[in-house]
């Protein structure tokens, strides 16, 4: 494949931004009231390039399915079969992720980028597989660079096609057995930090306990810290529907509609993004702190601030999509507040 290096991300707007910070300085309200959410409008001019910038109104939310070698070697404490299982229970509205994007108006859309499991046709669910899952970084890379660059040019591709059609607000949500393992070992490997700082239990702590996990975890991370590429470094030690998310980050980024990430997995696919394509994180909203060491590692690398913290650690787009309600309330506030008197 060839179409690495990517396009360049387009930088925030700063006028826009300023133009923000005014408007909020003649809202009818005492200074600064709003808080974080007067941040988050800001960002969200930046991000569109106008002030107001529009408020979000119909959001989606893609949610990446893919299976990791790694489970054999004692990364989880569940068989990968479940990633299958819940695919199915995200299309017929069952799943966590199902309920909340109901709950805010969102549509939900899976793709099956890497699941090792047979899929039968269900509502929803794309068909996009590279690869039955992939090869275990217990032992050696997770994926050939060219199957690493097929994932993401995956995530390109339904994010372009969301957008096309009407999306204007794009939710990142992940479905994996044992993903935990692989986004701890990117986010080790992109930030320099150790395997006894971005492992956690994940969904929960496997047979070997967790300094099996760990051990898991440090030799992936010792593998992709060889490489300078962060194309390399993904397939090293990264998912199928890490690059995936990556590549969605990207394309939103490009574009310049806000996207909203959601938890480790997430931050170890945004840190995958910023790498190949620098600039993508500043578009980002950061949604929520997963109780995962790795996720708060990422968000400090990256320099976001989420914007909830409610001991999460579910992934599905869970907390991201959660977060969408604050996004939208924030656009429509600086748009739709009054006047000062004196104005």
């Amino acid at each position: 494949m060839s179409s690495l290096p990517y396009p360049p991300v387009v930088p925030l707007d700063v006028w826009a931004m300023e133009q923000a910070r005014q408007r909020w300085a003649t809202r009818a309200m005492p200074p600064g009231a709003l808080g974080r959410l007067q941040d988050l409008a800001i960002h969200l001019a930046g991000v569109a390039g106008r002030c107001p910038p529009p408020a979000p109104r119909n959001p989606v939310v893609v949610v990446f399915a893919g299976d990791h070698g790694v489970v054999a070697d004692g990364a989880s404490a569940w068989p990968s079969e479940i990633t299958a299982a819940m695919v199915a229970t995200v299309s017929s509205g069952g799943a966590a992720i199902s309920v909340f994007a109901h709950a805010v108006g969102a549509q939900v859309v899976t793709v099956d980028v890497g699941v090792k499991t047979s899929l039968d046709p269900l509502p929803g669910v794309r068909g996009e597989r590279v690869a039955d899952g992939t090869a275990s970084i217990a032992t050696g890379a997770a994926m050939t660079p060219d199957q690493a660059e097929a994932a993401l040019a995956v995530g390109i591709r339904i994010a372009s096609e969301q957008m096309e059609t009407g999306a204007d607000c794009l939710i990142g949500g992940d479905l994996g057995i044992g993903n935990t393992t692989p986004a701890a070992a990117l986010i080790g490997a992109f930030t320099g930090r150790s395997a006894f700082e971005v492992t956690g239990s994940g969904a929960g702590v496997p047979a070997g306990g967790l300094d099996h996990k760990r051990r898991l975890v440090a030799a992936a991370i010792g593998r992709a810290e060889r490489y300078t590429e962060p194309l390399d470094v993904l397939a090293a030690a990264g998912g199928l529907e890490i690059a995936a998310l990556a590549g969605l980050y990207i394309a939103a980024a490009q574009r310049g509609v806000p996207y909203i990430v959601d938890g480790v997995i997430a931050g170890a696919a945004l840190c995958t993004a910023e790498g190949l394509a620098p600039g993508t994180a500043a578009h980002a909203i950061a949604g929520h702190r997963s109780r995962e060491p790795a996720a708060s590692v990422a968000l400090d690398y990256l320099g976001l601030n989420p914007l909830l913290d409610l001991d999460l650690r579910l992934g599905e787009g869970t907390g991201a999509c959660l977060a969408f309600p604050l996004v939208q309330a924030a656009a429509r506030a600086l748009a739709e507040m009054a006047d000062l008197p004196d104005h």
